[in-house]
C-alpha cells in the first residue's frame, strides 16, 4: 500500500531520509551501514522491486531483461518483478494505481512529458541529493525533462529526436547524392525517387509529435510557457502544416493511411517502397534488422529538413522515475538497480544494441565507433526541448485529432487549428491565455 504522503514537499523529504545514504551524506545510521555493506557485498543488498518497462516489447524488452539479468549477476538477492507496459496505457495506468494507493510500480520507465505531470500530482520522489545524480555526466536537456519547481523527479534512461531516415540504395537508383536539407528539397527528391525508383519520396505520419518539425521549421511552437500563451493556431504554426499538406496534395507523400499511419510508413519504409521517412532512434534495429531491408549500410540518417526558419525537431526519451509509495526499506536496492541501469556501460550496450541515444557523456565516448548512433549528432543538434509542464503529456490528443483532419481528411489548415487552439484553452492549459 502507499504511505500516506501530503503532498510533493512531504514525498521529496521521505525520499531524502530513505535515499540520502545512497548519496554518501545520509542521517540515517542504519541506512548508511546498509548501504556501505551492500557496497562491501551486494548480496546482503535484498529486497523485491516492479519495474514496469514500456519499451516495445519486441524489439526493445529483450535488452532490458538481459540487462535485469546482468544486474542480478551483481545483485543475487534483488528480485526485479519485470512488467512489460504497452505504452499507450501506461501512463493513465500509472496515474490510477497512484492515486488508488496500490499496484504501481516502484520504479517505471517514463516518457518524458509524464515526469512533471506526475511530479506535481506529488507521484514520484525527487532525487536531489541522491547517489542517481551525484557526480553524473547526464546531458543536459535529457536531464532538464526530469526537473520540475526546482527538484529533479527521475533520471534520464534515452533521449531521442526525429530525424530524416532514407534508403541509400533508392537514392542512388534516383541519382540523388546528398539528403535532403529542406522541404522543397524533399519534393525535389521525391519526384526523382518516383521517375527513376519507380517508388513513393516520403511518407508522412499523421500524428502531432511527427508534424512537429513542419511547425517549428515555420518557428512555431505549442505553448509559450513564460507568457502563459497558446501558440498552436499560430500562422506559423498554419505555414508549417500547410507545407505538409503540399507534400501531400503535390503526390511527394502519399496520403496516410487513415487507421494505422504509423505501421504502414514502417512497412512500407522497410519493404523499400518508399525513399523517405521521419523517425527516431528506436526505430534503427528494427528497420536494419529487417531482412528486406539491407542492413545498416543501406541506412542514412540527416536532421529533418528545415522551414523557412530553419529546422527544427522534437526532443523525446524516457527517463527512470521513483513511486512516491515506495517502501523505504526498498530505497537502497531502487537505488542500485536504477543506478546499473542508467550507467554509462548499460547505456553504451543498450545504444550498441538498439540504436537508441545515451544520455551520458562516457557514454557517448563508449559508442564512439558505433556509426548509427553518431548518425544522430546532427540530428540532435537541431533539436527542440518540449515545455517540461504538467499539461505537457496532454498536448498531444488535440494534436493528433488536427494531423489526422489535416493530412488525412483533408480538413482546412486555418480553422482546423484555431479550433485546436480552442481545445487547448479548454481541455489542457485553461489557464493559458489566447492570443
Amino acid at each position: 500500500m502507499r504511505r500516506s504522503l501530503p503532498g510533493i514537499t512531504a514525498a521529496a523529504g521521505a525520499l531524502a531520509l530513505a535515499l540520502t545514504a545512497c548519496g554518501g551524506s545520509g542521517t540515517s545510521g542504519s541506512d548508511s551501514s546498509s548501504k556501505s555493506q551492500a557496497e562491501d557485498d551486494p548480496a546482503t543488498l535484498k529486497a523485491e522491486l516492479t519495474w514496469w518497462d514500456t519499451s516495445d516489447p519486441t524489439n526493445e524488452a529483450p535488452v532490458f531483461k538481459d540487462l535485469i539479468k546482468r544486474f542480478n549477476k551483481k545483485y543475487p538477492n534483488v528480485k526485479i518483478k519485470y512488467q512489460s507496459v504497452p505504452f499507450a496505457d501506461a501512463q493513465n495506468k500509472f496515474k490510477t494505481a497512484a492515486e488508488a494507493g496500490e499496484g504501481a510500480p516502484d520504479v517505471m520507465r517514463a516518457e518524458v512529458a509524464w515526469v512533471p505531470e506526475f511530479a506535481a500530482a506529488g507521484h514520484l520522489y525527487a532525487l536531489d541529493g541522491t547517489s542517481l545524480l551525484e557526480d553524473k555526466d547526464f546531458l543536459e536537456t535529457p536531464l532538464s525533462s526530469n526537473v520540475y519547481k526546482g527538484k529533479t523527479y527521475g533520471v534520464p534512461q534515452v533521449t531521442d529526436t526525429l530525424g530524416l531516415m532514407y534508403n541509400k540504395k533508392l537514392f542512388k537508383e534516383a541519382g540523388i547524392n546528398k539528403p535532403p536539407t529542406t522541404w522543397q528539397e524533399v519534393e525535389e527528391a521525391s519526384k526523382k525517387l518516383k521517375d527513376k525508383a519507380g517508388v513513393d519520396g516520403i511518407y508522412l505520419n499523421s500524428a502531432g509529435y511527427f508534424v512537429l518539425p513542419f511547425m517549428y521549421g515555420e518557428g512555431g511552437d505549442l505553448v509559450d510557457e513564460e507568457k502563459k500563451q497558446i501558440l498552436v493556431g499560430s500562422d506559423e504554426n498554419k505555414a508549417g502544416i500547410k507545407t505538409a499538406v503540399d507534400l501531400i496534395d503535390s503526390g511527394a507523400a502519399p496520403k496516410p493511411d487513415a487507421n494505422d499511419a504509423y505501421g504502414t510508413m514502417m512497412t512500407l519504409f522497410k519493404e523499400g517502397k518508399v525513399g523517405m521517412i521521419m523517425n527516431g532512434p528506436w526505430e534503427v534495429a528494427n528497420i536494419t534488422k529487417d531482412p528486406g531491408f539491407g542492413g545498416t549500410k543501406n541506412l542514412g540518417i540527416a536532421p529533418v529538413p528545415a522551414g523557412s526558419k530553419g529546422a527544427g525537431s522534437p526532443v523525446g526519451g524516457h527517463n527512470y522515475v521513483v513511486y512516491s509509495g515506495l517502501d523505504e526499506k526498498k530505497a537502497d536496492a531502487a537505488t542500485a538497480f536504477i543506478e546499473y541501469m542508467s550507467s554509462p556501460e548499460s547505456q553504451a550496450y543498450i545504444a550498441d544494441e538498439l540504436g537508441l541515444l545515451p544520455t551520458s557523456e562516457k557514454a557517448y565516448e563508449l559508442v564512439k565507433d558505433n556509426a548509427q548512433v553518431t548518425a544522430w549528432e546532427e540530428p540532435l543538434k537541431v533539436s527542440k526541448p518540449r515545455p517540461w509542464i504538467p499539461e505537457g503529456g496532454l498536448f498531444f490528443t488535440p494534436l493528433d485529432a488536427m494531423a489526422t483532419k489535416t493530412l488525412v481528411q483533408g480538413d482546412d489548415v486555418s480553422s482546423t487549428l484555431d479550433a485546436t487552439a480552442k481545445t487547448y484553452k479548454s481541455d489542457v492549459v485553461p489557464e493559458y491565455e489566447l492570443p
